[in-house]
Parts: structure tokens; sequence; C-alpha cells
């Protein structure tokens, strides 16, 4: 049987989360699937809206989650102890970052809203608007960079 979440869990330190805690966590907005550029140089990193393979443009969620590792290795696996090496390859939006630097949930996050649609309602998740990584060359990807913050 599976431990019901703690009311307001969320406002925990990430290493505090029970593992069904960490992953309620995730608002689904699907911008961590983004591939992204990384200036070897300066480390700055940049979003493409070239989408990996196993992103749900609709859903904005993995469609192999559980597995997705065998699929593609190179999948960032958020952790609370990996959270300071990689926090700033997030999306500044992200639940888990914003947490990890200590700040609160936005209000359309679906754990305030009580909705998971008011993450896309408010137009912060990818649904509709990312190319899948299959239909573009690596190449290419500095076409597809996104200039605003997300």
């Amino acid at each position: 049987m599976t431990k019901p979440l703690r009311p307001e869990f969320w406002t925990l330190p990430l290493d505090r989360l029970t593992p069904p805690e960490w992953e309620a966590l995730c608002d689904g907005c699907g911008k961590c699937c983004l591939n992204k550029l990384e200036d070897e140089e300066t480390g700055e990193v940049v979003f493409t809206s070239v989408a990996c393979r196993l992103l749900d443009g609709e859903t904005c969620r993995c469609a192999q989650y559980d597995i997705r590792l065998q699929f593609v290795p190179e999948c960032i696996v958020l952790k609370p102890e990996t959270m300071r090496d990689i926090a700033y390859f997030m999306p500044a939006s992200c639940a888990y970052r914003l947490r990890y630097e200590g700040k609160p949930l936005h209000d359309w996050h679906p754990l305030i809203s009580g909705d998971p649609e008011t993450v896309h309602d408010a137009g912060i998740s990818v649904r509709g608007w990312t190319t899948p990584e299959f239909e573009v060359d690596e190449d290419d990807w500095e076409d597809y960079v996104i200039e605003e913050e997300l």
C-alpha cells in the first residue's frame, strides 16, 4: 500500500521528501525533456525546442518514464543529492529547481492549483510546440534555440 502524501510536503527540504512526494513535485511542463546546448567555455546552457524522442508532446510526460534510461542513457535523473550539480541545467520555473533554491511553487503548479491542466493553461508547458529529436539533425539544434528564459 502506498503511503499518502503529506499535506504541503512541497514546502519541505528536498531531502526530506518520500519517493512518491519527490515524483509528485514534477509540474508536468516537459521543459526538462528539451535538448539543451552548453557552451563549453562559459558553461551557459540554452534550451532548444527539440524534444527528447520519448517526450509525448501533448501530455508533456515521458512516454517510457520507468524504463527511459534503457532508451536514453544520458537522461538526467533528478535526485535530492544531485540537485547541487544539475539545478543550473533545469528551467527556472522547474519545481525541483525552485525548491532547491528555497523558493515557493508558482500558483499554476498542480500541487497549488489542484488541477494538472493549469501548467498548460498558464502557457508554461511545452505542449504543442516541440520538434521531436528524430526529425532534426543534431548539428542543426542551434537553429532551434529558444531565446526567452524558460
